[in-house]
């Protein structure tokens, strides 16, 4: 194939639409820096690297994920098999500081691997608020809570009545 043949059908679009008038200037060297109207890709997340070297296992190269998940797993075992009293609380609790602890680790490690689904701010505000509400929510069950926020009780009883 030559210099000016493209085997890409979309690129001969922008050349021709480039004539017209269009954003075919991002196709010669020194052109427009303007975003193009019509994405082709997206961009992996800040910190969406592999969290272990090329060479790692996969399970190696994606631990930030896999912990997040086994301990998720873990407090839904714990929930659905029930092996002593109050174990849905604790269960809800696991569940809840893994996320935490996901937010945690997309803060400070530099490469999360598939943990990085978003920005950095999105998925720590994203797993930090999941976290805190599902923490703060079994420790308010009921019955017998082991924390009592009397602002929220009333705001219960007052939407319930």
């Amino acid at each position: 194939m030559g210099a000016g043949t493209s085997r890409d059908p979309d690129k001969g679009a922008e050349s021709s639409a480039g004539s017209k008038g269009g954003s075919g200037a991002r196709s010669r060297p020194g052109g427009s820096r303007r975003f193009p109207s019509v994405t082709r890709d997206t961009a992996r997340p800040e910190g969406g690297g592999r969290a272990a070297p090329g060479d790692a296992s996969a399970p190696a190269r994606q631990w930030p994920l896999l912990s997040v998940l086994l301990a998720v797993g873990f407090g839904l075992l714990i929930v659905a098999t029930e092996p002593f009293g109050q174990a849905f609380r604790v269960g809800l609790i696991i569940i809840g500081a893994a996320l935490m602890a996901g937010a945690a680790m997309r803060w400070t490690l530099p490469s999360v691997g598939m943990l990085a689904v978003r920005s950095r701010f999105t998925d720590i505000t994203t797993y930090g608020a999941l976290g805190l509400a599902i923490v703060l929510l079994a420790l308010m069950a009921q019955p017998r809570p082991w924390l009592n926020v009397p602002f929220l009780e009333d705001a219960v009883h007052f939407t319930v009545r």
